[in-house]
């Protein structure tokens, strides 16, 4: 595989179920993704894209670190599905080892990982019950498909993520062992810097600066929640050092939601966010209590039309201003 040049977390499932008829050459319009190489020897059997819709990734629990599909990240961008079949004897287990030794030598991080035989697929909070079982998640009525990625042998699944050149591009990899192929289910997710947010603590210090304020994207809350999800980790980290390095200042964290739902719900619900992110800046990281508080403007401050999901995706955010 050839190293990739912007943010990639990629899923790779594996799976062994009946025989498909495999084609000899590429579908017409299928195209490889520029900046990951397809297994060899593979060739194209359906390509679909989708300019904007939404997506969810499974993640480890953060106590257990075993993979969490009931409480899956949602990710918003554009979406590319491509399915590749290649020869049987590439069997599941063999592309899972192939991706994750690509995955290690270009220094991606991993961020779950479940090979054949660990019981991914077992139980109503496993792969096949909880995640895929729905077709919710993989989206296979929204993106459809040119055959149904699902059987009742080996499954595996490893993502991987690596940040780079101002995109997120998450890759899902859904693999099933034919008896006469293997098919190889490829989803893409390109989510923008500007959305998800993605910024250093030099970053905000320069948007501080320039306009007084600015906006992140990268804390995340399951819809209508209040917990702060450990895929933050990141961002509270670069908002601690920042907040370290201007001790003197004093700063409003505010809470934004869209227009979906009630009214006082969001101010409350926004008000609440912004809380937690307070409350995990002065216990987690040490930053002093005098120099934050918290405020909640609920959807009465948007920054895009919420008649899109472009535009609520932009005014969904947390905000640092400058007191």
């Amino acid at each position: 595989m050839k190293k990739n040049v912007l943010t990639i977390a990629l899923i790779t499932l594996l799976f062994s179920t009946n025989a498909l008829a495999q084609r000899t050459s590429d579908i017409k319009g299928g195209k490889d993704y520029p900046l990951i190489s397809r297994f060899e020897g593979s060739v194209i059997e359906y390509y679909k894209e989708v300019k904007w819709d939404t997506y969810k990734l499974p993640v480890y629990n953060d106590n257990t670190k075993e993979p969490n599909y009931k409480n899956p990240i949602e990710l918003e961008g554009k979406i590319i599905r491509t399915q590749y079949s290649v020869s049987p004897d590439n069997n599941p287990a063999y592309v899972l080892k192939n991706f994750e030794k690509a995955f290690k030598s270009n220094n991606y991080k991993i961020l779950l990982e479940g090979k054949p035989g660990e019981g991914i697929e077992e139980g109503p909070a496993g792969f096949n019950g909880d995640f895929y079982g729905s077709q919710k998640d993989l989206h296979l009525d929204k993106f459809k498909y040119a055959y149904e990625p699902t059987g009742d042998g080996d499954k595996a699944i490893i993502i991987a993520k690596t940040n780079k050149n101002g995109k997120a591009i998450y890759i899902v990899e859904v693999i099933g062992g034919f008896s006469n192929t293997t098919l190889i289910t490829q989803d893409i997710i390109e989510v923008e810097e500007a959305e998800t947010g993605k910024v250093s603590a030099k970053n905000i210090n320069d948007k501080i600066v320039t306009n007084g304020h600015i906006a992140l994207y990268d804390i995340h809350f399951d819809t209508g929640k209040t917990l702060i999800k450990p895929e933050s980790e990141d961002m509270m980290k670069n908002i601690a050092t920042y907040l370290k390095a201007h001790s003197e200042k004093k700063y409003l964290i505010v809470g934004h939601t869209d227009n979906v739902g009630d009214f006082d719900a969001n101010i409350k619900l926004s008000l609440a966010r912004a809380q937690a992110v307070v409350k995990e800046l002065i216990e987690k990281y040490a930053i002093d209590p005098a120099q934050l508080k918290a405020y909640g403007d609920g959807q009465t401050a948007p920054i895009a039309t919420n008649a899109t999901k472009e535009g609520r995706a932009k005014n969904r955010r947390v905000e640092i201003v400058l007191m």
